[in-house]
């Protein structure tokens, strides 16, 4: 019998992109697991996937422990259905002067960007490779290219995220899995974007129109990539506003 609906598994099932991304796949025909480590923060997006006519089951999940991520994939794998797609989409976003980075902030910022990225990349690929298909993508930012001032703790998360999913996309596509990183150099439409534009003086609403990244332009380009014939797999894609200066 045919499958009812392929399964993806959303990490990091944010607000914004994890959002967008999991509205996109649901509404694609996709049952679409989402998890987040604020469990009460997945009701809305659950519910608006479901008065829409998608499939959403939530999951309280904190990437950055071994012992969950194995229990979360587990429950996916055997109750739901086997994982077509494992998004990793975590961020860490924190800004801190090399004087003032802690080795607390370094620890917990590296858990959250690279560790948990690689917990993740790990238990899907141990699930995929028998089945020798599937598709593991990680969010990265400008932040995986080069590092700025003050972002030296994010950086260097992101920077071994890039590198994780490079050997994991020439280790696993040989076996019919696609490992893909997504470069998001762009600044994104988010409450905590905004308010940053406030913070230096500057109005966002008075930006011109498609400065700011939609959420649902990234989504986009992340169903597009799923949907890739293996004869032309793009292993990394950067993303960004006709505005925008690199």
């Amino acid at each position: 019998m045919p499958r009812e609906k392929p399964v993806a598994f959303i990490v990091g099932a944010g607000d914004y992109i994890g959002a967008a991304v999991a509205k996109r796949f649901a509404y694609g025909g996709f049952k679409v697991c989402v998890g987040r480590r604020n469990f009460d923060k997945l009701t809305p997006l659950v519910n608006e996937i479901k008065e829409n006519g998608g499939d959403a089951i939530p999951f309280e999940f904190d990437a950055r422990k071994e012992d969950v991520t194995e229990k979360v994939f587990k429950e996916i794998e055997q109750n739901i259905g086997p994982l077509d797609l494992v998004v990793f989409n975590p961020g860490g976003n924190v800004y801190f002067p090399i004087s003032e980075t802690t080795s607390r902030v370094f620890r917990k910022v590296w858990e959250i960007s690279c560790f948990a990225g690689f917990l993740t990349g790990r238990e899907a690929a141990k699930y995929m490779i028998p089945r020798k298909k599937g598709s593991i993508f990680f969010t990265g930012a400008t932040a995986s290219m080069r590092g700025s001032s003050g972002y030296s703790a994010f950086a260097s998360g992101k920077f071994g995220l890039r590198a994780l999913s490079q050997s994991m996309a020439r280790e696993l596509g040989p076996l019919n899995i696609h490992v893909a990183h997504l470069i998001v150099d762009a600044a994104v439409n988010t409450a905590f974007v905004r308010q940053l534009f406030i913070n230096k003086g500057t109005d966002p609403d008075t930006l011109p129109e498609d400065t700011l990244m939609k959420p649902s332009s990234i989504a986009e380009t992340y169903w597009n990539l799923f949907h890739q014939t293996k004869d032309g797999w793009t292993h990394e894609i950067d993303l960004r506003p006709f505005g925008e200066k690199w």
